[in-house]
């Protein structure tokens, strides 16, 4: 049997063996953080690189293969809000923002650009590592589950529109289609599985995140409001997902 020491030691080890798997790019100007995130993840058995500014990082993530970006919003060169609108558009990488506490309003922009999470400096290490390590955990299950479910394409349909599974590819009357980050996927997805049925926010809640939230985490607002503007639906007056105040969100539409 295996005493406390070394059951700890195995822990760490098999902790960080099933780390080594993703690469983390940290895109941050100030030095001295971009050294602790770089050595704090880089012990727990993540591969690590680091860059102070990344004008080129779409090129950068597609060539190493970055599984997570640890990106700040305020670079020289191109912004961290236009680092994240260009990543989203041709990526489904990870990206989690470092902003400062005056920052609301760039945190709240950047979740409606794709972003998936963020932080706030001055930023507890800890806390840092587990919302990183949820996220990779849903790329992971999110990329095994699409390869899984290949073969057993799962699509809703809804007046002229169309929604498949294995792609996030939401399809217009029209025929314009577009790929949904994983967020508005799961978001979209839980409200046409019960449709005419009122969702909470906790339940929605529970949908798109796998990892635990406050109460004051307006991502499912953000996310229907973008979804809203794909669906093209009036936010004074919409026809798809309705608001029920109070309560949380509804799918109005007819499903087929």
């Amino acid at each position: 049997m295996l005493d406390w020491d070394q059951s700890q030691q195995l822990f760490v080890f098999m902790n960080q063996s099933s780390n080594t798997q993703y690469r983390i790019l940290i895109v941050e100007d100030d030095i001295a953080s971009r050294s602790l995130l770089s050595s704090y993840l880089s012990k727990e058995g993540y591969l690590v690189s680091e860059t102070e500014q990344a004008d080129d990082l779409c090129e950068r993530v597609q060539q190493e293969n970055i599984d997570l970006v640890l990106l700040d919003i305020n670079l020289p060169g191109k912004d961290g809000l236009t680092l994240t609108r260009e990543l989203r558009s041709v990526s489904s990488v990870g990206i989690i923002l470092v902003t400062s506490k005056g920052d609301e309003i760039d945190r709240i922009v950047g979740l409606e650009l794709g972003a998936d999470d963020y932080v706030t400096k001055p930023f507890n290490p800890r806390e840092l590592l587990v919302r990183a390590k949820n996220l990779l955990w849903r790329v992971r299950d999110s990329l095994q589950a699409r390869s899984t479910e290949k073969n057993n394409s799962q699509q809703w349909h809804f007046e002229g529109w169309s929604l498949d599974a294995n792609k996030r590819l939401l399809e217009s009357p029209e025929g314009d289609a577009e790929r949904l980050p994983e967020g508005e996927f799961k978001l979209l997805s839980s409200l046409l599985n019960a449709p005419g049925a009122i969702l909470s926010r906790d339940q929605l809640m529970d949908a798109i995140h796998d990892r635990e939230w406050t109460p004051n985490d307006r991502s499912v607002d953000v996310m229907v409001g973008r979804l809203r503007r794909k669906l093209g639906d009036n936010p004074a007056d919409p026809h798809f997902i309705l608001t029920a105040h109070g309560a949380g969100y509804m799918f109005a539409g007819e499903v087929g």
